[in-house]
């Protein structure tokens, strides 16, 4: 019995999609593992480094979070580097569609993703779970290694530049060090007046875990996703 067109189409494209879904989530998994070993080899060097030089209470630690996140402390500073099982396409107006690299051939941009996210060593510390963290950057890397980089203070490799580099040690010490960089130059910034002028018994009682309490790097200032733009 034949197979009916439509269905046939369905079953290509089955084959096609997941296969390249498979080999980008691969290279990305590949990648990650690699960015845990380089992160880990950079806080043993920057121990070294400060060795006698910093308060004893200030750690440069690295810690693994699991199959698809770790972490650096750095003092006051947390990095947290999370993959995403999943494999995305960008729309038609993205930067990435506009290059040589993906006109040449669509299956170029699909990516998988790393995100870089900076939170404040002392919300972990003191569970406080209402405190807000930050995306300062996100790695994408597709089915032949080429990588791309968006993210506030991170210039790796831009989107526009996509196809040019394959995503590897160099490249990952590179971003690493830029998300540092970054995330220690992000001061925390004091918060209106206004924010803390009236509060509860109640607020004080639950120990600041109430959202009035919330704290983070831009409280009480504007942060939007032009914060993001390259």
């Amino acid at each position: 019995m034949e197979t009916p067109p439509l269905r046939a189409r369905i079953l290509e494209t089955v084959v096609r999609k997941s296969s390249l879904k498979q080999q980008v989530f691969d290279n990305t998994f590949a990648a990650f593992n690699l960015l845990k070993e380089v992160l880990f080899e950079m806080a043993s060097e920057f121990d070294d480094a400060l060795d006698g030089k910093l308060d004893r209470r200030v750690r440069i630690e690295y810690r693994d979070r699991g199959k698809f996140e770790t972490q650096l402390q750095v003092a006051s500073d947390i990095l947290i580097f999370q993959m995403h099982t999943d494999v995305f396409d960008f729309d038609a107006q993205h930067p990435v569609r506009q290059t040589p690299y993906v006109a040449a051939d669509a299956q170029n941009a699909y990516c998988g993703m790393v995100n870089i996210y900076n939170f404040l060593s002392d919300s972990f510390k003191f569970n406080r779970n209402a405190d807000e963290g930050y995306l300062i950057g996100r790695l994408f890397i597709n089915r032949e290694r080429r990588y791309f980089v968006e993210g506030k203070g991170l210039i790796s490799v831009r989107a526009a530049d996509f196809g040019t580099a394959e995503i590897d040690r160099r490249a990952l010490v590179s971003i690493l060090e830029e998300s540092i960089a970054h995330a220690l130059d992000f001061d925390l910034l004091t918060p209106p007046y206004e924010t803390f002028a009236r509060v509860t018994v109640d607020q004080f009682n639950t120990k600041m875990d109430n959202s009035k309490f919330v704290t983070g790097k831009r409280l009480g200032y504007d942060f939007d996703t032009t914060d993001m733009q390259p």
